[in-house]
């Protein structure tokens, strides 16, 4: 299953009226506008989707800032968004699907045909494709979602882990020189610092496979390496596993990620490169 789709692509599929359940998954953090920017101008077709309501369940001190939601939630929430057994669903956003991977990986884990839209909104635009404002509202659909089809950690796991443990915070974050959201400043012992956005261009698309097989090699990962991603709560840590599929690799996903670890008592917290 491809990973992304490229708006040549998805222009040719909906010209085609090929069935395809676009979704629209603006959000960062700190943003509360994702949806009236939806609503300013979108994908035509395309659904907004919630991520602090649809794509988490409730923050807490236990789980983190953006637990994975309820199975039977997402199902809803899927279902709401129109999509049926056997759609070919297309997320994107405008910062480079740091946002809709957390769709991708949700509704992969699903075992859903999911794809990201390579370059997002921004990449729609360039090529001149057109835009519409307003609300999407799709007619129910039936899908049924499955589960575990990803590979997943949590926190006992991380903290015996022998593999290779990525961390896709900024750098700054990671050495512990600022820290404006979770409990403690730093990172999980043995991470490596590999920022989520070192993977796109500055046109906002992912590098070629090439290129991330080459940054992901300099860091450890190798093809028969176990590895693990996480970042500050489980969000952008689903854009690295994505980069990691292009260039070749499986990786796990850690949900509870930097905000579920550091709010944990008793755990150890490394600082500095």
């Amino acid at each position: 299953m491809e990973t992304l789709m490229d708006v040549q692509t998805l222009q040719n599929r909906m010209i085609s009226g090929k069935q395809t359940v676009l979704l629209d998954v603006r959000w960062a953090l700190g943003d509360p506008r994702g949806r009236e920017q939806y609503r300013s101008a979108h994908i035509p077709g395309a659904v907004y989707v919630d991520l602090e309501t649809q794509l988490c369940a409730a923050p807490s001190a236990l789980e983190g800032r953006h637990p994975l939601p309820d199975p039977a939630t997402l199902e809803e929430a899927a279902r709401q968004w129109g999509i049926n057994n056997d759609d070919v669903v297309v997320a994107y956003d405008d910062t480079g699907n740091l946002a809709a991977a957390r769709v991708w990986w949700l509704l992969r884990n699903a075992g859903l045909n999911v794809h990201l839209l390579d370059g997002g909104l921004t990449a729609w635009r360039a090529a001149g494709f057109e835009t519409e404002g307003g609300e999407e509202q799709h007619c129910l659909g039936d899908v049924s979602l499955g589960a575990a089809g990803m590979p997943a950690t949590d926190i006992d796991a991380v903290a015996s882990f022998a593999g290779i443990l990525l961390d896709a915070r900024a750098g700054e974050r990671f050495r512990g020189e600022t820290e404006p959201i979770d409990a403690k400043a730093g990172h999980i012992p043995g991470a490596a610092c590999a920022p989520t956005t070192d993977n796109l261009t500055p046109a906002k698309t992912f590098k070629s496979p090439a290129e991330l097989r080459r940054r992901f090699e300099a860091l450890g990962v190798t093809d028969t390496a176990e590895v693990a991603v996480y970042c500050g709560s489980g969000i952008t840590a689903a854009h690295e596993v994505a980069a990691l599929e292009i260039a070749g690799f499986d990786a796990a996903l850690y949900p509870g990620s930097w905000s579920q670890w550091s709010a944990r008592s008793g755990l150890p917290v490394a600082t500095g490169a």
